[in-house]
């Protein structure tokens, strides 16, 4: 089953303008993590999907593979699926193009986890990763919580607590969403056809729409134990630095 890894990256940024080019100890961010997926056994090949050639040329300068695409993209998933559509990749791997810091193992661990869902015939058409959190992020909107059933599939994710305890117990238990995605061909242009769905407009999150037209998203409790940090604002690319210094030095 021929695997690929898609890393949808786009210059315009709300808060941090131009950030896959932003330097880290010498290397664009978009490099990290190219260099990042390459690393993952369970991926044939790593493609860069942007729009902007100023990226492409980044790139293209460390010697990876970049594909130009629409401008016109309303999210990273419809990049990522115009790439698809263009190969003959059974599965899919979304890579979220500002994680400097993924593990490769999560990758690898999101792979298995489809390949297994769709060997069991549990018709789902996607998985992603999942990892337990303290309660200092139980009730930050910016950490996505999810909730599944008893075969690790997900029935909601939200910026919400959930599930939301009534009464404490030893086994009470969150886990945080972490936004990387493997798919089926099929359900990713399928899912990139759909319109927006009301709760995920509610939420703000993606993910949603999959769930709400019927698209089962098979989970996996990763276990890597490294930190990540998805760069949004300035203040997380320095702290990307410090990490990465720290580890340098150490």
């Amino acid at each position: 089953m021929r695997v690929i890894g898609v890393i949808p990256a786009r210059y315009s940024s709300t808060r941090l303008p131009g950030k896959p080019l932003a330097d880290i100890h010498g290397k664009p961010l978009i490099q990290l993590v190219y260099e990042a997926a390459r690393r993952a056994s369970s991926l044939e090949s790593v493609v860069v999907a942007t729009d902007d050639e100023r990226i492409a040329a980044a790139v293209r300068a460390f010697g990876g593979e970049v594909a130009l695409t629409r401008a016109d993209h309303q999210s990273g998933t419809d990049r990522v699926a115009e790439v698809a559509a263009a190969t003959g990749a059974e599965l899919v791997v979304n890579v979220q193009g500002d994680e400097p810091l993924l593990d490769p193992k999560m990758i690898d661990e999101c792979v298995t986890a489809l390949k297994d869902a769709i060997e069991r015939g549990d018709g789902v058409g996607m998985a992603t990763v999942l990892k337990a959190v303290g309660e200092s992020v139980f009730h930050d909107p910016d950490v996505v919580k999810v909730v599944t059933d008893a075969r690790g599939r997900a029935l909601y994710f939200s910026r919400s607590l959930i599930p939301y305890p009534r009464q404490r117990t030893d086994a009470f238990e969150v886990y945080e969403h972490i936004g990387l995605y493997a798919y089926t061909r099929e359900a990713l242009l399928r899912l990139s056809q759909l319109p927006p769905s009301r709760l995920e407009q509610i939420e703000c999150l993606e993910q949603l729409r999959a769930l709400e037209n019927g698209i089962g998203i098979q989970t996996v409790i990763t276990a890597c134990k490294g930190e990540l940090v998805s760069v949004d604002t300035q203040q997380d690319l320095d702290e990307v630095r410090r990490i990465l210094a720290a580890g340098i030095a150490s």
